[in-house]
């Protein structure tokens, strides 16, 4: 996924995002990636959040749900309920449940996320 959570330990305005290089003098912890920019613009903006529900709202509208809690309903019955930990499904479940995502969903997304980042730029 395109958004990852980041606290707002950072307040970015876009006009102090340098266009290219970053002067010598700051340290490589201090660096935020264009990732970082944008997620932290979206967590202060409550975008993030919109985008949040956005998507579980289009994952259950497709199905994908359902999918996933049937894959972890067999996974479960298939090694027995008390030889699955919680650890172990979300290990075998994740990978299957991101590819899964429905394309819509993901472009659906990208295209809110890429809306937000030509509304917000300087």
């Amino acid at each position: 996924m395109v958004v990852c959570f980041l606290s707002r330990k950072h307040s970015v305005n876009w006009s102090s995002v340098p266009d290219e290089d970053v002067t010598d003098s700051s340290s490589e912890k201090d660096k935020l990636t264009l990732e970082e920019i944008i997620n932290i613009k979206l967590v202060e903006s409550g975008e993030r959040e919109n985008l949040m529900e956005l998507v579980r709202d289009r994952l259950v509208e497709s199905g994908w749900k359902d999918e996933m809690r049937v894959a972890c309903r067999e996974h479960v019955k298939k090694k027995g309920r008390k030889d699955v930990t919680v650890d172990e499904l979300i290990r075998v479940i994740t990978p299957k449940g991101r590819a899964s995502v429905p394309d819509a969903v993901k472009q659906e997304l990208l295209n809110r996320i890429q809306n937000f980042i030509g509304s917000s730029a300087p």
